[in-house]
């Protein structure tokens, strides 16, 4: 992180926002076309066979509009962080390099790259979060027995 560049947080932002419409357009594709089989399915003499693929259709798209939920949930914490807003200590919305590399604390989107750099978005639930929350830079902070040092917050 070269901490006068503050254009990396809105660009983790933005990718994170494009993780995020891609999940929630996969979800409503995948329950759009689990819909139409289960409308497709026509009735046979094998009454049985037309229930349980019905059964499997609207089973199938239950389980999509789960996911489409939880990537709604994930685009509205999301908005709830301004990316040009600086940070000082590690919270929502925080860009934070450690000696364990570079963390947008955010939500879970794993692995991003900018400028050929690769960062973490992870939520401010994710244990490595939890355990650098609060922390300033030059501070260090224990997380799975090893210590890790924050080199930067912005």
């Amino acid at each position: 992180m070269a901490g006068t560049n503050q254009l990396i947080k809105p660009r983790l932002h933005a990718a994170c926002l494009t993780y995020v419409q891609q999940r929630i357009a996969a979800a409503t594709q995948a329950m759009q076309a689990a819909q139409e089989s289960a409308n497709s399915e026509t009735k046979s003499s094998a009454g049985d066979k037309y229930e349980t693929g019905r059964a499997m259709a609207q089973e199938e798209r239950n389980r999509n509009a789960v996911q489409l939920r939880e990537a709604q949930n994930l685009q509205a914490e999301l908005a709830r962080i301004n990316p040009e807003q600086a940070c000082d200590s590690v919270r929502p919305g925080a860009l934070v390099e450690t000696s364990m590399g570079g963390f947008f604390i955010s939500i879970s989107a794993g692995k991003l790259a900018v400028d050929g750099k690769d960062y973490f978005a992870v939520s401010a639930a994710a244990p490595v979060a939890v355990a650098l929350s609060g922390k300033r830079a030059g501070e260090e902070a224990m997380f799975n027995g090893k210590v890790v040092r924050i080199i930067e917050v912005q």
